[in-house]
């Protein structure tokens, strides 16, 4: 490859971040990123996957220079489009960043301004790098905002972006980044909070500018599926180096490395291996858990009955679910999925009590239930958030026991530690923050904390759609030996349907706040009746399908 065949070459990159030294010490670094090299051609894609943690994203912000000022260390070198990135000034940065390459992070919310209309900050971004007047640069955001899709752009432009859906922020922010033609695309994780439907309407989307514009891609994601259908050639990475790298067909079909092997055999997939027992198995001898979790009960454990509800008022109202009816018992798994805003979410809420039906009834072994009733424990997608960042992991586990009436401090320390070791912790980990944890180990806290009243329900929603693969893997496998153990019912709300058909028993598949389709995943995945459900499942990247490529 010629000089002037290349738009990114990255040579032995390695990138360190402080850390305080041990009890006040002097400053120390740790290697994030260790000795990567690359390069990328015009028009070329480059997808980087690994685990969290190895250092894909770090190397993707060294590509704009965006750990300047930051106190990392940087060596190697790093040239995109002819600029020098780390010998760069500030006014080269910035003609770069926008100009020859631009960026699309994973969480559209986070990168958007909620005060301020999209055109608006579409519009400032193109002016920073364009001479032009404001009219100008509004009609460029219009002219963006119709080229990704987004409809009615003159009249959407004028909206702020609580008023998008998921995949409408995702398609802004794709916008943003084209509005000064780039010629390089760096998307950071684009479609890891999005359903199928609307991953696959994004995949699409770059795929589609590539064509169209020539433009480079480098994909950064954990989900070997995403990239196996949308780079030319897959890096991966593993504790900030290389292990390996070629053209993705090659790397998919015949893996070099053992590490490769394992990302690829712990992607989740719809021909795969389920890691429940058949539904209505017993947990345990005397048709009960081994935690008291009651597997042996004839009746179910939580029923929906005809439940509604409805957001907003007005010409604003809004049906989140409309009229749902089903039911789950003893160590049995239901599968809820559905495209963000199907009411899946809504539903389960409404399981556990924590939103208030606005008609029907939910009952908890076949009594009418009305707020939190025990029993019934809840794990939520985002672990950080739900944990108290002030407050060490042991409390935090030790918060339902207290609120159960358990009072014996010694009893509780000792719940506490017998629980981090169920879940795969250790029972030292008690007074550790929530920060010293990775994402998959905080999310084993958030089980953790979920069976210590040793319910008879918990519901699961989205609980590893921020996890990478082979991390996903463990908690999946996690949760099915919990309800192997204890006899648990399980709700597993999800829009990855290869995981839901990895964990459940049964599912059901939502749409428009209403169930459109029920039933054993074995016959609703392989036989499935509605056109939706047909529609979520030729959605699903396969891997198996790029391995040819």
């Amino acid at each position: 490859m010629s000089v002037d065949d290349v738009l990114v070459e990255v040579a032995g990159l390695t990138v360190d971040f402080p850390v305080d030294g041990p009890d006040g010490g002097p400053r120390e670094y740790v290697r994030a990123v260790d000795g990567v090299s690359f390069t990328l051609a015009p028009g070329g894609a480059l997808g980087i996957v690994g685990e969290s943690g190895s250092g894909k994203s770090t190397v993707a912000a060294a590509l704009l220079g965006l750990h300047r000022g930051t106190g990392a260390r940087l060596g190697g070198s790093v040239r995109v489009g002819g600029t020098d990135v780390g010998a760069a000034t500030a006014a080269e940065l910035r003609a770069l960043r926008g100009g020859t390459a631009a960026m699309v992070f994973q969480d559209p919310l986070s990168s958007l301004d909620p005060y301020h209309a999209v055109g608006d900050q579409i519009a400032e971004v193109y002016r920073v790098h364009a001479d032009v007047s404001r009219r100008a640069a509004r009609a460029r955001a219009v002219e963006v905002l119709d080229r990704v899709g987004i409809p009615d752009a003159v009249r959407r432009a004028r909206a702020r972006p609580h008023e998008f859906s998921g995949g409408m922020r995702q398609r802004t922010l794709i916008a943003m980044a084209l509005a000064c033609e780039p010629r390089l695309l760096i998307a950071d994780e684009p479609t890891t909070a999005l359903d199928v439907t609307v991953q696959a309407q994004v995949l699409e989307l770059l795929h589609g500018l590539r064509e169209e514009r020539g433009l480079a891609l480098v994909l950064v994601t954990h989900d070997v599926g995403v990239a196996a259908h949308s780079v030319d050639e897959l890096l991966v990475m593993r504790g900030g180096a290389t292990v390996e790298r070629g053209p993705v067909g090659r790397v998919l079909a015949a893996p070099a490395d053992a590490y490769t092997k394992d990302l690829l055999a712990a992607v989740p997939r719809l021909d795969g291996p389920r890691l429940t027992r058949p539904a209505g198995a017993a947990a345990g001898a005397d048709g009960a858990g081994a935690d008291g979790a009651g597997a042996g009960a004839a009746g179910p454990v939580v029923e929906a009955v005809a439940l509604r509800r409805e957001f907003g008022r007005g010409r604003r109202k809004v049906v989140a679910v409309g009229g749902v009816t089903l039911s789950v018992r003893a160590g049995e798994t239901l599968g809820i999925v559905g495209e963000s805003g199907s009411g899946k979410s809504t539903l389960g809420r409404m399981l556990v009590g924590l939103l208030e039906p606005g008609s029907g009834q939910v009952r908890h072994d076949g009594r009418a239930a009305a707020g939190v009733v025990p029993g019934v424990q809840m794990v939520f997608q985002d672990p950080a958030s739900s944990l108290n960042p002030r407050r060490s992991v042991g409390e935090s586990i030790a918060d339902p026991l207290r609120a159960a009436g358990e009072r014996d401090e010694a009893a509780i320390r000792a719940r506490v530690g017998e629980l981090l070791v169920r879940v795969g912790l250790e029972a030292g980990h008690h007074d550790r923050y929530p920060h010293e944890f990775s994402g998959g180990q905080r999310q084993r806290v958030g089980i953790a904390r979920a069976l210590a009243p040793r319910p008879r329900l918990i519901v699961c929603d989205e609980p590893v759609s921020a996890l990478d693969v082979t991390t996903q893997a463990q908690i999946t496998a996690l949760l099915a030996e919990l309800q192997r153990e204890l006899g648990i019912a399980l709700v597993f709300i999800a829009h990855d349907l290869a995981v839901v058909r990895q964990v459940s028993d049964r599912v059901a598949v939502m749409r428009g706040g209403l169930v459109v389709e029920e039933g054993p995943v074995e016959e609703v995945y392989d036989r499935p009746r509605h056109a939706y459900t047909r529609q979520l499942l030729a959605a699903v990247p396969d891997v198996g399908d790029a391995r040819g490529a």
